[in-house]
């Protein structure tokens, strides 16, 4: 089955200003996913680097409600030794800590797809992993169809 990875932007994208057509549409993308991950037809990972982020979240409805929705993960990646290399080399091409971690988790639980909404991430070039935006997302799923 596809194995995917969602950033933490991608989680809280629901929650931004939804005036922006580019969000809105990313919304309906992320969400339209989650119902994917629900119906068993994607697998998502979760991560250390994500429970320690939406601890993070001062909105307590936000914080429930993402850390709900990981029950749906398939399995969770924590910190190893391994994971720590590899976000250390992607951090030495200018992503920042935080992203370098998920993007090394994503590689380790070996995913397919990246996904986030962060125009610096998603200008990284991977050879591990596909880095897309939920709708980039969305339209790769129709292709593989």
């Amino acid at each position: 089955m596809l194995k995917i990875y969602l950033d933490n932007c991608c989680y809280n994208r629901p929650y931004d200003d939804q005036t922006q057509i580019r969000i809105t549409l990313e919304t309906e993308a992320k969400l339209y996913i989650q119902s994917l991950i629900v119906q068993n037809k994607i697998d998502m990972v979760w991560s250390y680097i994500l429970i320690l982020e939406n601890s993070k979240n001062t909105n307590i409805a936000k914080k429930i409600a993402i850390k709900t929705f990981s029950k749906n993960a398939v399995e969770t990646v924590y910190e190893n030794e391994n994971v720590l290399r590899n976000a250390k080399e992607i951090e030495k091409t200018g992503i920042k800590p935080y992203d370098a971690l998920h993007i090394s988790c994503a590689i380790e639980a070996k995913c397919e797809y990246f996904v986030t909404t962060d125009d610096r991430i998603l200008k990284y070039n991977s050879k591990q992993i596909k880095i897309l935006d939920p709708i980039g997302l969305i339209k790769e799923l129709e292709r593989r169809q």
